[in-house]
Parts: C-alpha cells; structure tokens; sequence
C-alpha cells in the first residue's frame, strides 16, 4: 500500500496491517509502474490530514482522493457539466471541504502547474473538463463574498417570523438577495450551500427557556463548524420575559470571522420601534456590504 508518512501512522493505528506492508512517499515523489508513472501531491486536511492526490503523468489524470467530489451517483462514467453537476459539487464542497478553505486554496496554486486531462475523484463522476470543476473551486474558496443575506430561523408563536418577514422586504428593497431558511422544514445541507457565497448570516429565534431554540442553536452551531467565508452575522427575535439568547449565539461564533451587528431583540411581538430597528439592520447591512464590495 502506497501513502504518506501520516497516513501509514493513521491506518496501523485503526488496522491489523503490518508497518513493512506500506510504502511512504513524499511530496512530488514518483512511482513507476511500467509504461506509467505516479506522481504524488501531498494534500493534508483535503478533509483528512493524511491525503495526497496522484496524477497519472502520460495521461494526465488527476486522482484528487476526495478534492473535487461530488453528491451525485449516476451511471454516466463522465460528468455532465450543468447545473444538476454543480450543486452537487457546490453540496459535497459545503458540508465537507469548506471548513478547510484556506488550506484547499493553497492546494489549487499547486495543481497550476500540471496539464490535467481528467479529474477522477473518490465521490461523483470523471470531469472530462477539469476547468469547470477548478473554476468552481477557485471561487468557492476565494475571499470575495455575494450580495446575499442567509437567514436561518425558526418562530413558536409567529413574533419572530413576523420580524423576519419584515427584514426580508426592507434588504430586497436594497436590492440584496435574501435566503430565508425555515429550520423546522429547511433541507440543513442547502442552509449549508447558501453560506458557501453569503456575505450576512442573519439567525432568528425566539427564547426558549432562556436560550435560543434548539434549532437556531444548531444552525449556529452548523455555520461555526463549517465556516463559510462569510463577513458579518447578527441575531433577531423575541422574548417573553428575559434570556440570554445573543449572548449564547454569539458565544457560539468563535470560528467565523464575522462581523457582529447590533441584534434587534423584541419584547412579545414586534412593535413599530422593532420594526423600525430592523429597517435600520437592513440599512447597516447594505452599507456593510458595499464596504465589502460584495456583488
């Protein structure tokens, strides 16, 4: 079995294989298998710490392990690349590769320098045009952010719905793209995909004993774990009688680099002053935005 230093470390730990059984290779180390050569590119974190992709020289193919995989299964050996081919892709790079962004796109300025052909990855089919595959990727991981505010949020007795509905008109009147996402009915890994691009993470709850609900706590947990590039964040909501509901969501952001906007928090169900202060978020928001060049 052929891997790197840290992968033969891994898989003895978890397998009854002995050590003289592997051969370690390093970066850009070759194998030579008759009229075929291997080369190595060692990838650590492509999500896991031992990865390496392999490029098969003569016929420049790229074997990425699980870089560039996909959530698709079809019985096409070679990728169509349309729309159905890009949110799968854009899927698996949300729940699986965005929370190591920084490290991929350090990967991708090493692939620049080979002719690739083909693009044969663990998951999903061949892409016989690796630039539509690298393209994305080069996007997905860059810095750049779009105009777009995701707004995950979930409501028991309508107050919080009602500001979130609210906000959405006052930031589509800006001219923003808003992705409301209902967490009660809402596919979690779509949320996941709209972070991908979003500049504002908007989270919306109501109190419940004290804290947010549940399924604001796990959408905010969800954003933190798989930090998405995303600029700036805020929380919106309602309470009956007191809580610590910012103080909990925003305790939960340690790993986004966000911004953090005043929340807007009512008291029952919004009143003109409520609405009033999410017209003024809506406006902070946009300025923010343009500050950002977000487009």
């Amino acid at each position: 079995m052929v891997c790197s230093e840290k992968c033969k470390e891994f898989l003895t730990d978890l397998l009854p294989i002995p050590a003289e059984r592997f051969k370690t290779v390093g970066d850009n180390e070759t194998i030579a298998l008759g009229d075929k050569t291997l080369q190595f590119i060692v990838a650590p974190w492509v999500h896991w710490p031992e990865t390496i992709l392999t490029y098969l020289k003569e016929d420049r193919i790229l074997f990425p392990c699980d870089l560039f995989g996909s959530h698709l299964a079809t019985s096409d050996l070679y990728a169509c690349c349309g729309e159905k081919l890009y949110q799968s892709a854009k899927r698996y790079y949300a729940e699986i590769m965005m929370p190591f962004r920084s490290l991929i796109r350090k990967h991708l300025e090493k692939l620049e320098g080979y002719e690739i052909k083909l693009i044969a990855p663990s998951h999903g089919p061949i892409y016989s045009n690796p630039k539509f595959i690298i393209d994305a990727y080069t996007d997905w991981t860059s810095d750049s952010v779009k105009n777009e505010v995701v707004i995950a949020y979930v409501s028991m007795h309508g107050s919080t719905e009602a500001m979130v509905n609210h906000l959405v008109e006052a930031l589509m009147e800006k001219g923003i793209e808003v992705k409301p996402f209902h967490l009660v009915k809402s596919d979690i890994g779509e949320l996941a995909m709209a972070l991908v691009d979003a500049a504002t993470l908007v989270v919306a709850t109501p109190t419940v004993l004290a804290g947010a609900h549940p399924a604001a706590v796990y959408a905010t947990y969800l954003a933190n774990a798989i930090r998405p590039k995303t600029r700036i964040a805020t929380v919106i909501g309602s309470y009956g009688w007191g809580g610590k509901t910012v103080e909990q969501l925003k305790g939960m952001l340690t790993g986004v680099n966000v911004e953090l906007l005043e929340p807007v928090i009512a008291k029952g169900y919004p009143k003109a002053d409520d609405l009033k202060k999410l017209d003024a978020l809506a406006e902070a928001i946009a300025q923010k935005h343009k500050s950002i060049n977000a487009k």
